[in-house]
């Protein structure tokens, strides 16, 4: 026994020895070619984007393309030659896999930063990054499941068995299919959001009574991020079947309204000259709105209504409550007498005898 050791480790040495050589001399020469690469080009130029992001993966698969190389050359005598050839082969498609997926990923990188978000131009930037989001971690999904049966297949067993599937595969589709109903659902849900472009990231939207901004969109779900900073996790699915409220759909401007009750003794002019001044004054305002409207009345208060714009969603906000303060200590300082009361009036027992009905 060990004899046949030192056989078949004194056969090994030439041929691993010329692939440890071939494969560290391929790693230095690939190393030394992506300096000066990176050297002479800038680092947002579009062929940088993509060495830099499949850089490693790049290197182990030239690497281990070599290795292959030189185990398929090597003599077919060798012991376990047969089972480094199937390793390092397993290995190549890996890397392969890994490659392709750090160059797609790397392809929906230069489409966003060629599409910057520019000032008049946010709508459109917005829309090519959330389909590009999208494209990419579908097309990501179909190269793992496509590197993941190839892997497959360099076994004996699985592609020996490869008949008996295809039989089967009709029944077993429909297994399948229902099975992964909810995933299946959701990855169709994206290519929809992605075409139709309901909503894009930054959005603001209005869910479930949270008033939020599209954050992240993955292939099955979306994150929000709520004002408070809160994340809501939504599949894509609700989005198809459900409603919900796009605050910049097509423009980003907002009308906000600030409600109050008054007694009706309480003059509307000054209000309205109030009003005007406090928005004047107010930098989130951004001059086209401005309204007071009597939009209510019951039997012991009026309602006013002051009407306002803003550019977004976060300014209108904003907006709301400062004209909201303004006009209550507007009210406090000048018209205290005019605020919701309730009316009672007393009167005496003779009073409220004479008042009563007289029994029959």
């Amino acid at each position: 026994m060990l004899e046949s050791l030192e056989a078949g480790t004194s056969s090994w040495l030439y041929p691993g020895l010329t692939a440890l050589v071939s494969v560290a001399l391929t790693y230095a020469v690939f190393r030394l070619v992506l300096g000066i690469i990176r050297r002479l080009t800038r680092r947002k130029a579009v062929p940088r984007l993509f060495l830099d992001a499949s850089a490693r993966a790049l290197g182990i698969f030239i690497c281990l393309m070599v290795l292959n190389g030189v185990l398929e050359a090597a003599p077919s005598r060798l012991p376990f030659l047969a089972e480094l050839q199937h390793t390092a082969t397993l290995l190549l498609i890996i890397t392969g896999t890994w490659t392709l997926v750090r160059c797609t990923s790397a392809l929906g990188d230069v489409i966003v930063t060629l599409n910057p978000v520019l000032e008049g131009e946010w709508k459109r930037a917005r829309k090519v990054e959330t389909q590009t989001r999208f494209l990419v971690r579908g097309l990501n999904i179909l190269i793992v499941i496509l590197g993941l049966g190839a892997a497959l297949m360099t076994f004996d067993s699985v592609r020996h068995v490869g008949g008996s599937l295809l039989a089967s595969a009709g029944v077993g589709g429909i297994i399948l299919g229902f099975a992964a109903r909810p995933v299946l659902g959701n990855l169709l849900a994206g290519m929809q959001i992605a075409l139709t472009q309901p909503f894009r990231i930054d959005d603001v939207l209005y869910v479930q009574g949270e008033w939020c901004w599209v954050e992240e969109v993955t292939a099955t779900y979306v994150v929000l991020r709520v004002w408070d900073l809160r994340r809501l996790i939504v599949p894509l699915q609700w989005f198809i079947e459900n409603p919900f409220q796009n605050w910049s759909r097509n423009n980003s401007d907002l009308l906000g309204t600030v409600f109050i009750r008054l007694d009706y003794g309480m003059p509307i002019v000054p209000l309205r000259e109030e009003f005007a001044r406090l928005l004047r004054e107010a930098p989130q305002w951004d001059g086209k709105v401005e309204t007071v409207q009597v939009t209510d009345s019951d039997d012991r208060t009026i309602q006013v209504r002051f009407l306002m714009s803003a550019p977004d969603s976060s300014k209108a906000w904003d907006l709301r409550c400062a004209i909201r303060e303004g006009l209550v200590t507007f009210l406090q300082e000048n018209y205290p007498e005019y605020l919701p009361r309730i009316r009672a009036r007393l009167v005496d027992g003779e009073e409220l005898l004479a008042a009563s009905p007289s029994p029959r």
